[in-house]
């Protein structure tokens, strides 16, 4: 998969000294649409097991802790979470100081209180899902853009945001969003999704995926397997889906055409008749998890990438069902690679609790280290030497 490039110097002593001896290099996909990487030989005698080198370097709580993404208020808040439990990444809301990323010593101060590469997310999409109009200018949403400009022009005004972001420090922008939906403007998806046409949607996220990586950020498409045609708004509750012989035709198509476009894909808090277990939320079902990695059940290309959460603390959907600790268990123990929310209050009791389930069996260690590896290719360590 596509790495995030930005990344990849930061990391390359550490990679080399974790697999001494052997030559180090990437593997890319190629377009949306394009063959799957090549596949790597497995190790010999001669070639040192890169993957196994890298994990060594953790604790099983280390392993758990680069599976989380944590929402943080300012510098202090990000610096003390991140040098005390090395968390895999931070996420910067609309509570966030943005001093964080004004004052380009904050977010490095941050940055180098991680032993690993850490994500600086955000979601970033422009409309009124924007962080950072103040920083960086504000852009049409989803929708009126797809309306307004053509898709080469929505591209190139992307890259130059993206750039901008960049500078700022982030390296991950959970956008775009690729529901497909006809819903009214200021509703829960609304003009956030470009399109009711499915082929449209696909045409402006993939210029926004390639203009992120251009730029030097992962970006991750969102909400699987679908959040337009949902009932509500899972922010505030349970919301259910049309039945998922019905996604087929029009929600999972842009799924099904991006899966290989280098983005991660992040699972929404949405009850699926056909496919999720009655009161059990997309966010932590197995079976989502299965049809996303394996991709046959909607005629899709495996997918490999990483596999994000939607926010397990702030949505009705999920805390209304359970705690912080138990959604972040069950995310990853479903399947998912990175279990995200939005502050930092809990990250202690929540990796006390993973230790347990590691140790009752019931999250494999083999799993952690599957999803640490996924995390590390997105971030663009390379692996293979």
């Amino acid at each position: 998969m596509r790495t995030v490039p930005g990344l990849v110097l930061a990391v390359l002593a550490l990679t080399l000294t974790a697999c001494s001896g052997g030559s180090t290099q990437t593997t890319e996909t190629s377009g949306a649409t394009g063959a799957p990487p090549e596949s790597t030989a497995p190790p010999t005698s001669t070639q040192p097991d890169c993957n196994a080198g890298f994990l060594a370097q953790f604790t099983t709580r280390q392993k758990l802790a680069q599976l989380l993404t944590v929402g943080v208020n300012g510098t202090a808040d990000a610096e003390s979470i991140v040098r005390t439990e090395q968390i895999g990444g931070i996420f910067l809301g609309s509570w966030t100081d943005q001093t964080l990323l004004s004052d380009k010593q904050q977010i490095d101060r941050v940055k180098s209180a991680a032993r690993t590469p850490l994500m600086v997310t955000i979601d970033e999409e422009g409309g009124r899902v924007s962080r950072l109009s103040n920083l960086i200018g504000s852009a049409p949403s989803a929708r009126e853009s797809a309306q307004t400009m053509s898709a080469d022009d929505y591209y190139r005004q992307s890259v130059g945001r993206g750039r901008a972001m960049h500078d700022l420090g982030i390296t991950v922008d959970f956008a775009p969003d690729v529901d497909v939906s006809s819903q009214p403007d200021d509703s829960v998806i609304g003009d956030r999704s470009f399109s009711d046409d499915p082929e449209v949607v696909t045409r402006y996220a993939d210029a926004y995926i390639r203009a992120m990586r251009d730029a030097g950020l992962g970006a991750v498409i969102k909400h699987f397997p679908g959040h337009g045609s949902g009932s509500g708004d899972s922010h505030t509750g349970a919301v259910r889906t049309p039945p998922l012989d019905q996604l087929q035709q029009v929600d999972l198509v842009p799924f099904r055409n991006l899966v290989g476009s280098g983005a991660g894909v992040m699972v929404g808090h949405l009850d699926v008749p056909g496919l999720t277990t009655p009161d059990t939320p997309a966010s932590i079902s197995p079976q989502v998890m299965s049809l996303l990695r394996q991709g046959a059940g909607y005629g899709a290309a495996p997918f490999d990438g990483p596999i994000f959460t939607d926010d397990l603390s702030g949505m009705a959907a999920i805390t209304s069902r359970m705690g912080i600790e138990d959604a972040v268990a069950a995310a990853l123990e479903a399947g998912a690679d990175n279990a995200l929310w939005i502050n930092s209050d809990a990250v202690s009791t929540v990796l006390d609790h993973l230790e347990q389930e590691v140790q009752a069996g019931r999250l494999s260690i083999q799993r952690v280290d599957e999803s640490v590896l996924r995390m590390a290719r997105y971030k663009g360590i390379p692996m293979h030497c």
